[in-house]
Protein backbone atom coordinates (compact mmCIF):
# COMPACT_ATOMS: atom_id res chain seq x y z
CA UNK A 1 0.00 0.00 0.00
CA UNK A 2 2.88 2.71 0.81
CA UNK A 3 4.51 1.63 -2.58
CA UNK A 4 1.27 2.12 -4.28
CA UNK A 5 0.70 5.95 -2.80
CA UNK A 6 4.89 6.72 -3.32
CA UNK A 7 4.20 6.08 -7.11
CA UNK A 8 0.91 7.80 -7.25
CA UNK A 9 2.70 10.36 -5.65
CA UNK A 10 5.54 10.44 -8.05
CA UNK A 11 3.15 10.49 -11.22
CA UNK A 12 1.51 14.06 -9.83
CA UNK A 13 2.95 16.75 -11.27
CA UNK A 14 4.13 19.61 -8.76
CA UNK A 15 1.61 22.45 -8.30
CA UNK A 16 3.77 25.18 -9.79
CA UNK A 17 3.14 28.60 -8.55
CA UNK A 18 0.11 30.68 -10.76
CA UNK A 19 1.64 33.33 -13.14
CA UNK A 20 0.98 36.78 -12.20
CA UNK A 21 -0.95 39.16 -14.29
CA UNK A 22 1.46 41.49 -16.14
CA UNK A 23 0.47 44.87 -16.63
CA UNK A 24 -1.50 46.30 -19.83
CA UNK A 25 1.37 47.63 -22.06
CA UNK A 26 0.90 51.86 -22.57
CA UNK A 27 2.16 53.68 -24.88
CA UNK A 28 4.32 56.66 -23.44
CA UNK A 29 2.19 59.64 -24.39
CA UNK A 30 3.45 61.55 -27.22
CA UNK A 31 5.90 64.48 -26.41
CA UNK A 32 4.67 68.03 -26.85
CA UNK A 33 6.06 69.98 -30.63
CA UNK A 34 8.54 72.42 -29.99
CA UNK A 35 9.32 74.34 -33.03
CA UNK A 36 10.53 77.65 -31.68
CA UNK A 37 12.23 79.46 -28.63
CA UNK A 38 12.12 83.19 -27.48
CA UNK A 39 14.08 84.75 -25.17
CA UNK A 40 14.39 87.36 -22.76
CA UNK A 41 17.75 89.87 -23.94
CA UNK A 42 18.70 91.61 -19.99
CA UNK A 43 19.93 88.83 -17.55
CA UNK A 44 19.00 85.93 -19.76
CA UNK A 45 21.26 86.04 -23.38
CA UNK A 46 23.09 88.77 -21.73
CA UNK A 47 24.82 89.24 -18.06
CA UNK A 48 22.90 91.25 -16.17
CA UNK A 49 25.21 94.98 -16.18
CA UNK A 50 22.43 96.92 -15.54
CA UNK A 51 21.71 98.14 -12.26
CA UNK A 52 17.89 98.81 -11.89
CA UNK A 53 17.48 99.30 -8.50
CA UNK A 54 19.44 102.14 -8.69
CA UNK A 55 17.99 102.82 -11.51
CA UNK A 56 13.99 102.75 -10.29
CA UNK A 57 15.40 105.01 -7.39
CA UNK A 58 16.47 107.16 -9.41
CA UNK A 59 13.46 107.44 -11.18
CA UNK A 60 10.87 106.83 -8.56
CA UNK A 61 12.92 108.46 -5.21
CA UNK A 62 13.49 106.47 -2.20
CA UNK A 63 10.25 106.41 -0.30
CA UNK A 64 8.14 105.48 -3.74
CA UNK A 65 10.96 102.89 -4.53
CA UNK A 66 10.43 101.11 -0.87
CA UNK A 67 6.67 101.16 -0.89
CA UNK A 68 6.36 100.04 -4.37
CA UNK A 69 8.70 97.48 -3.12
CA UNK A 70 7.04 95.81 -0.30
CA UNK A 71 3.65 96.27 -2.41
CA UNK A 72 5.33 93.66 -5.24
CA UNK A 73 7.94 91.54 -4.27
CA UNK A 74 8.07 89.89 -7.39
CA UNK A 75 9.45 93.34 -9.14
CA UNK A 76 8.34 96.64 -10.12
CA UNK A 77 6.87 97.38 -13.86
CA UNK A 78 8.17 100.76 -14.16
CA UNK A 79 7.22 100.74 -17.58
CA UNK A 80 3.62 100.44 -17.01
CA UNK A 81 3.61 102.80 -14.37
CA UNK A 82 5.22 105.20 -16.20
CA UNK A 83 2.49 105.07 -18.61
CA UNK A 84 0.13 106.76 -16.14
CA UNK A 85 1.95 109.49 -15.85
CA UNK A 86 2.32 113.19 -17.26
CA UNK A 87 4.03 113.60 -20.63
CA UNK A 88 6.74 116.03 -18.88
CA UNK A 89 7.52 113.16 -15.93
CA UNK A 90 7.00 110.59 -18.43
CA UNK A 91 9.76 112.19 -20.88
CA UNK A 92 12.08 112.52 -17.17
CA UNK A 93 11.48 109.05 -16.89
CA UNK A 94 12.60 107.32 -20.10
CA UNK A 95 15.90 109.74 -20.13
CA UNK A 96 17.16 108.16 -17.16
CA UNK A 97 16.22 104.97 -17.87
CA UNK A 98 17.72 105.32 -21.17
CA UNK A 99 20.85 106.52 -19.62
CA UNK A 100 21.31 103.72 -17.40
CA UNK A 101 20.93 101.68 -20.61
CA UNK A 102 23.44 103.17 -22.85
CA UNK A 103 26.06 102.76 -19.35
CA UNK A 104 25.04 98.77 -20.14
CA UNK A 105 25.45 98.76 -23.16
CA UNK A 106 29.54 99.75 -22.49
CA UNK A 107 29.38 96.52 -20.35
CA UNK A 108 27.80 94.23 -22.66
CA UNK A 109 28.50 91.12 -22.25
CA UNK A 110 27.30 87.61 -23.69
CA UNK A 111 25.70 85.19 -20.91
CA UNK A 112 28.06 81.80 -20.58
CA UNK A 113 25.91 79.09 -22.79
CA UNK A 114 24.36 81.53 -25.22
CA UNK A 115 26.36 80.66 -28.22
CA UNK A 116 26.02 77.06 -28.09
CA UNK A 117 22.46 77.20 -26.90
CA UNK A 118 21.80 78.73 -30.28
CA UNK A 119 24.21 76.59 -32.09
CA UNK A 120 21.96 73.36 -30.51
CA UNK A 121 19.08 75.39 -31.74
CA UNK A 122 20.27 75.87 -35.26
CA UNK A 123 21.19 72.27 -35.76
CA UNK A 124 17.62 71.15 -34.77
CA UNK A 125 16.55 74.08 -37.22
CA UNK A 126 14.48 75.45 -35.04
CA UNK A 127 13.52 78.97 -34.39
CA UNK A 128 14.85 81.55 -31.93
CA UNK A 129 13.30 84.92 -31.59
CA UNK A 130 13.70 87.42 -28.87
CA UNK A 131 11.83 90.00 -26.82
CA UNK A 132 13.06 92.77 -24.63
CA UNK A 133 12.10 95.99 -22.55
CA UNK A 134 15.47 97.08 -23.51
CA UNK A 135 15.61 99.92 -26.27
CA UNK A 136 16.14 99.05 -29.43
CA UNK A 137 20.01 100.18 -29.97
CA UNK A 138 20.92 98.10 -27.23
CA UNK A 139 18.94 94.87 -29.65
CA UNK A 140 21.48 96.14 -32.74
CA UNK A 141 24.28 96.16 -30.49
CA UNK A 142 24.14 92.59 -29.34
CA UNK A 143 23.52 91.00 -32.98
CA UNK A 144 26.39 93.45 -34.35
CA UNK A 145 28.66 92.10 -31.30
CA UNK A 146 27.99 88.33 -30.95
CA UNK A 147 27.06 87.79 -34.71
CA UNK A 148 23.90 85.85 -33.34
CA UNK A 149 20.94 86.61 -34.86
CA UNK A 150 17.19 86.34 -33.42
CA UNK A 151 14.07 87.09 -35.80
CA UNK A 152 11.89 88.65 -35.18
CA UNK A 153 13.88 90.86 -31.99
CA UNK A 154 11.03 93.14 -30.43
CA UNK A 155 12.36 96.05 -28.20
CA UNK A 156 10.31 98.24 -26.12
CA UNK A 157 9.18 100.09 -29.33
CA UNK A 158 6.78 97.45 -29.78
CA UNK A 159 4.03 98.16 -27.91
CA UNK A 160 2.02 96.34 -25.61
CA UNK A 161 5.10 95.09 -24.07
CA UNK A 162 5.59 92.11 -21.76
CA UNK A 163 4.23 90.89 -19.57
CA UNK A 164 1.58 91.33 -22.29
CA UNK A 165 1.46 88.29 -24.67
CA UNK A 166 1.50 90.63 -27.75
CA UNK A 167 4.96 90.48 -28.27
CA UNK A 168 5.23 86.77 -28.03
CA UNK A 169 1.51 86.29 -30.32
CA UNK A 170 3.35 88.48 -32.48
CA UNK A 171 6.05 86.12 -33.35
CA UNK A 172 4.34 83.01 -33.45
CA UNK A 173 2.20 84.65 -36.04
CA UNK A 174 5.52 85.64 -37.95
CA UNK A 175 7.04 82.48 -37.81
CA UNK A 176 3.40 80.56 -38.76
CA UNK A 177 3.47 78.62 -35.72
CA UNK A 178 1.34 77.81 -32.79
CA UNK A 179 1.88 79.71 -29.20
CA UNK A 180 1.51 75.74 -27.76
CA UNK A 181 4.88 75.08 -29.92
CA UNK A 182 7.00 77.46 -28.63
CA UNK A 183 9.02 78.25 -24.86
CA UNK A 184 10.25 81.46 -23.71
CA UNK A 185 13.17 81.61 -21.82
CA UNK A 186 13.94 84.22 -19.29
CA UNK A 187 14.89 85.52 -16.06
CA UNK A 188 12.07 87.28 -14.65
CA UNK A 189 8.76 86.07 -13.21
CA UNK A 190 6.44 89.20 -14.03
CA UNK A 191 7.60 89.83 -17.22
CA UNK A 192 9.07 86.62 -19.15
CA UNK A 193 7.13 83.69 -17.38
CA UNK A 194 3.38 85.57 -17.32
CA UNK A 195 3.65 86.39 -21.01
CA UNK A 196 4.83 83.01 -21.88
CA UNK A 197 1.64 81.75 -19.95
CA UNK A 198 -0.68 84.31 -21.09
CA UNK A 199 0.40 83.55 -24.83
CA UNK A 200 -0.58 79.60 -23.79
CA UNK A 201 3.75 78.93 -24.54
CA UNK A 202 5.83 77.00 -22.75
CA UNK A 203 7.33 78.78 -20.25
CA UNK A 204 11.41 78.42 -18.91
CA UNK A 205 13.06 80.68 -15.68
CA UNK A 206 16.80 80.96 -15.76
CA UNK A 207 17.34 81.65 -11.75
CA UNK A 208 21.35 81.44 -11.35
CA UNK A 209 20.93 82.55 -7.88
CA UNK A 210 18.24 80.71 -6.50
CA UNK A 211 16.26 84.05 -6.03
CA UNK A 212 12.90 82.55 -6.90
CA UNK A 213 13.08 79.37 -4.67
CA UNK A 214 11.63 81.59 -1.65
CA UNK A 215 7.71 81.05 -0.48
CA UNK A 216 6.72 84.45 -1.75
CA UNK A 217 7.08 83.13 -4.73
CA UNK A 218 4.70 79.84 -4.67
CA UNK A 219 1.61 81.73 -6.50
CA UNK A 220 0.49 79.27 -9.56
CA UNK A 221 0.57 82.30 -11.68
CA UNK A 222 4.37 82.65 -11.44
CA UNK A 223 4.79 78.69 -12.01
CA UNK A 224 7.07 77.95 -14.88
CA UNK A 225 7.09 74.78 -16.84
CA UNK A 226 10.31 74.68 -16.22
CA UNK A 227 13.44 76.56 -14.39
CA UNK A 228 17.58 75.77 -14.37
CA UNK A 229 20.12 77.44 -13.15
CA UNK A 230 22.11 78.41 -16.19
CA UNK A 231 21.58 78.39 -20.17
CA UNK A 232 23.73 75.08 -20.78
CA UNK A 233 20.50 73.19 -19.01
CA UNK A 234 18.26 74.03 -21.18
CA UNK A 235 19.72 71.73 -24.87
CA UNK A 236 19.61 68.93 -22.73
CA UNK A 237 16.31 69.70 -21.50
CA UNK A 238 14.61 70.58 -24.52
CA UNK A 239 16.16 66.97 -26.02
CA UNK A 240 14.34 64.89 -22.61
CA UNK A 241 10.96 66.69 -23.21
CA UNK A 242 9.70 68.23 -26.39
CA UNK A 243 9.91 66.62 -30.28
CA UNK A 244 11.77 68.78 -31.83
CA UNK A 245 10.54 69.73 -34.94
CA UNK A 246 11.35 73.08 -37.17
Amino acid sequence: MRSLLSRSLLLVPPTSPRPRPRPFSSMAAPRARLRGVVFDMDGTLTVPVIDFAAMYRAVLGDDEYRRLRAESPTGIDILHLIEGWSPERQRTAYDVIADYERQGLDRLQIMPGAAELCSFLDSKKLRRGLITRNMRSAVDLFHQRFGIIFSPALSREFRPYKPDPAPLLHICSSWEVQPSEVMMVGDSLKDDVICGKRAGSFTCLLDQTGRYDASEFDSADLKPDFKVSSLTEVFPLLEANFDLAP
